[in-house]
């Protein structure tokens, strides 16, 4: 059993755009564990939680709440909810930039969710370390920090120090994993199951569409993209792509590559992945079918190329995501 002593404080910062209901749900995650914990033993370690915020006048980060008002060490952990806006601009992240450097150096773990990602990476920390963001922001938040190890095809990066979470309702991921490592797996699970949501382990990739870079600028490769994407990528190869991008091979595989960020093989499976997961969601077809209808000849390549790309077999993803269509009554309408 572990003795009572002060608790760990995890602080949540409030910047600007940030989404309110992440706060609040993330400070009641915290209580909940708290609760959970202390059903268990009254004596265990339990979690204090903090609200930051920029104070306009001194331009310093404090403390705006704070659910056991007394002495302590600051936050041990601290995390920036997601925002569901545009990411923070570089100017309105600095001093907050400036107050988490400082944190991290006296110890503290960092975190962040989806659009947090942008004021975690304006401290310099996220500088060739890998970390998540949401799907929708990957291209830019890689665009603005080039030197971070982006992965958005994972929910949770847990690097020691830094945890960086994906989607907008990976909040309850981050809370999680922190509950896990303050107060023990159990809590954590017991956590997870009243609140009714999974515990840590889901991937990002099982629930974001393909979306392919178009604003490169370079009009023969976005002419191939367009060619590739009214066709479905069926019955293509890259000697056809080349000739239609007007390019030599080699030339138009260098191109390719450098304007999307992937293989034109790779690119193909995403766009047939990508129609194949719309027939899983919305028909009954079976999976055979299906793979012949977005251009696999060989079934059981295309469930390999699926999991690979998605993170899920073909049938576990149609019976994760897939509309039931029960049949009508018998003879009713």
């Amino acid at each position: 059993m572990i003795a009572a002593r002060d608790p760990v404080e995890i602080g949540l910062v409030v910047y600007p755009g940030v989404q309110g209901a992440a706060v609040l749900g993330l400070t009641d995650l915290f209580q909940l564990a708290n609760r959970l914990a202390a059903e268990r033993s009254p004596d265990v370690l339990r979690l204090r939680v903090s609200h930051w915020q920029l104070q306009e006048a001194s331009q310093t980060v404090i403390r705006t709440f704070d659910s056991e008002p007394g002495p302590g060490h600051g936050p041990a952990m601290v995390i920036l909810p997601p925002t569901l806006g545009d990411p923070i601009p570089r100017e309105a992240a600095a001093p907050y930039a400036d107050w988490l450097r400082a944190r991290h150096a006296a110890g503290a773990t960092l975190g962040s969710v989806c659009a947090g990602a942008f004021v975690l990476a304006e401290t310099g920390l996220l500088s060739g370390r890998a970390a998540t963001t949401h799907w929708a922001y990957r291209d830019a938040l890689a665009t603005r920090f080039p030197d971070i190890v982006l992965d958005a095809d994972k929910l949770v990066i847990d690097d020691g120090d830094i945890i960086t979470a994906g989607g907008y309702m990976a909040w309850t991921d981050l809370g999680l994993k922190l509950v896990d490592r303050v107060l023990g797996p159990t809590v954590m699970i017991e956590t997870a199951r009243f609140m009714l949501v999974d515990p840590p382990g889901r991937e990002q990739r099982f629930y974001s569409p393909f979306a392919p870079r178009l604003s490169h600028g370079d009009e023969a490769i976005l002419k191939v993209q367009h060619w590739l994407q009214a066709r479905g990528a069926r019955g293509v190869t890259l000697a056809t792509m080349a000739e239609h991008a007007a390019l030599e091979e080699r030339t138009f595989l260098r191109r390719f590559r450098n304007a999307t960020g992937l293989k034109p093989t790779e690119y193909c499976q995403h766009l047939r992945v990508g129609k194949a997961r719309e027939m899983l969601e919305a028909t009954t077809r079976s999976i055979d079918q299906i793979a012949w209808d977005v251009g696999y000849d060989d079934p059981g390549s295309f469930r390999k190329v699926f999991a690979r790309i998605t993170g899920l077999v073909p049938g576990d993803y149609r019976r994760r995501f897939g509309v039931e269509r029960a049949a009508p009554p018998v003879g009713g309408i």
